[in-house]
């Protein structure tokens, strides 16, 4: 990582405290500027994360059922990617799916990508994260209203930020 990719780094990083709290005030909230693209090198990425982080964002892994400590989190806050800090999700979209994954029935608007996966032969729906393309998880359409979507999350591949007053 140069230095210029370290200092934006931490600019993005110091904001986020702003950009949460924005966002926890609409659930609606749209990502309405392109989102900027991050790219680094999987040396870099190694660098960065966890071996279990490495092994879902960038590798589209899948950590064990009943394994993050996410999965019972029940404080007010974000859910933001843990490769960029790019917030996801809030925690008013979350709910129990008893999957053993964080589930959320929708995301903050334009913060993911998508794509179809092959790899249990059925076809799937893949999200990754838009500002990194870090891969979080599958969407199925087995949740709850108003949506009927549920977005199942690798815990390792978010990061929590509890709310001020949590």
């Amino acid at each position: 990582m140069n230095r210029r990719q370290f200092v934006a780094t931490l600019v993005s990083l110091s904001a986020l405290p702003l950009v949460a709290k924005r966002l926890v005030a609409s659930t609606e909230a749209d990502v309405t500027s392109p989102i900027e693209k991050i790219e680094r090198s999987d040396a870099e990425w190694r660098k960065l994360l966890t071996p279990e982080q490495y092994h879902v964002l960038r590798k589209e892994g899948t950590e064990r059922s009943h394994s993050s400590r996410l999965n019972d989190e029940k404080r007010a806050g974000i859910y933001a990617c843990a490769g960029c800090a790019l917030p996801l999700f809030s925690s008013e979209m979350k709910y129990d799916s008893g999957t053993g994954w964080p589930s959320f029935y929708k995301s903050f608007k334009g913060v993911l990508e998508t794509k179809t996966d092959f790899k249990l032969i059925l076809p799937r729906k893949e999200y990754h994260c838009a500002r990194c393309g870090g891969h979080h998880g599958h969407i199925f359409k087995d949740g709850p209203a108003p949506t009927g979507l549920r977005y199942c999350n690798n815990g390792v591949a978010l990061k929590f930020i509890p709310n001020k007053s949590s």
